[in-house]
């Protein structure tokens, strides 16, 4: 069995006029140590899906189907104090604004002490020496200078390597990080990036990384995942996925990237919307933004189709696959 094992996870949310689901037979796997990207717009379901994996959902969002395998143990089913084992301690989170997650009234060392005495039975002696010891691994400078200071007197970027420093506290075995760079400027991103990459490869840690990005996916994964409208479309190796995406939302995904746009002129974009979860297409649900739909889009939804190293839910990916098999 994998190290984390999601099965059909289906996350729905009820509101007055009526349930509506935010995820849709959700499956996917990640070894010790495995790298793994979910890319998509706005809207696809991406940060759903890593709070469902963490069962970190508040009402009126709840995992109404499947299961989230962890070690052994399926998350959905667990205690709520059976949980706060585990988050923060063998799962850590990275959120996307480290100002929404320091808490502005508490030192550093405050914040980082607590954790760990939430978590292990240790002075604050210990718990303070271990706290410097990571800042040190995320290469802030007078670690025991940046603990007795408070988030607002940090830089973004050094609040940033404070929240990944705080996520390692417990060394984790997984880490789920969304959107963690999303406020710094390109080159603090960078330099985030590849200090995660580094941490995670050295403690032999698995990561989550939810983004819109396909440029940092490419640079920091193994394996991509793109959702749209609260499923999976397709998945496979990141270096596969970047250089030949097989589907029409993956191909119009890294076609708007900046550098596939010749300079001075407009950059290329998908045309329409993310559809409202209350009003998702019948059939495939982006076929009112596909140049390839075919009738069979607007019915049917798509199952999984093989191809290449990659799973592509695709209609028109299937037809191209069964008639290449029947021309050989």
């Amino acid at each position: 069995m994998s190290f984390l094992q999601v099965n059909h996870l289906e996350v729905t949310f009820g509101l007055r006029n009526g349930a509506v689901k935010a995820l849709r037979d959700i499956s996917f796997s990640l070894e010790r140590g495995e790298r793994i990207g979910i890319v998509g717009e706005s809207g696809a379901g991406k940060s759903v899906a890593a709070f469902a994996v963490i069962n970190l959902l508040s009402r009126p969002g709840y995992i109404s189907a499947g299961e989230v395998l962890f070690e052994g143990r399926d998350l959905a089913q667990l205690s709520p104090r059976e949980m706060r084992s585990i988050r923060g301690n063998r799962i850590a989170m990275i959120f996307q604004d480290p100002m929404m997650t320091l808490n502005p009234v508490l030192t550093i060392s405050q914040q980082m002490v607590e954790c760990l005495q939430a978590h292990r039975n240790i002075s604050r002696r210990d718990a303070r020496a271990i706290a410097v010891e990571k800042l040190k691994q995320v290469q802030i400078p007078s670690p025991e200078k940046r603990l007795d200071q408070y988030p607002h007197e940090l830089s973004g970027g050094m609040r940033q390597r404070i929240i990944i420093a705080i996520a390692l506290l417990m060394d984790p075995a997984l880490i789920i990080a969304d959107e963690p760079t999303t406020a710094l400027d390109v080159t603090i991103q960078a330099e985030i990036m590849e200090l995660l990459l580094e941490l995670c490869a050295s403690n032999n840690v698995g990561l989550m990384l939810i983004t819109h990005d396909l440029g940092i996916v490419s640079q920091v994964t193994e394996r991509a995942i793109v959702m749209y409208a609260g499923r999976i479309i397709e998945t496979g190796p990141t270096k596969e996925i970047i250089n030949d995406g097989q589907h029409p939302y993956t191909q119009g995904l890294i076609n708007a990237l900046p550098q596939q746009t010749v300079p001075g002129h407009r950059l290329n974009q998908i045309p329409g919307s993310m559809p409202s979860l209350q009003d998702i297409p019948a059939g495939c649900a982006f076929n009112p933004r596909c140049d390839f739909v075919m009738d069979i889009c607007k019915s049917e939804i798509p199952g999984f189709t093989r191809s290449g190293g990659c799973s592509v839910a695709c209609h028109m990916v299937q037809a191209m696959v069964e008639s290449a098999r029947q021309e050989i």
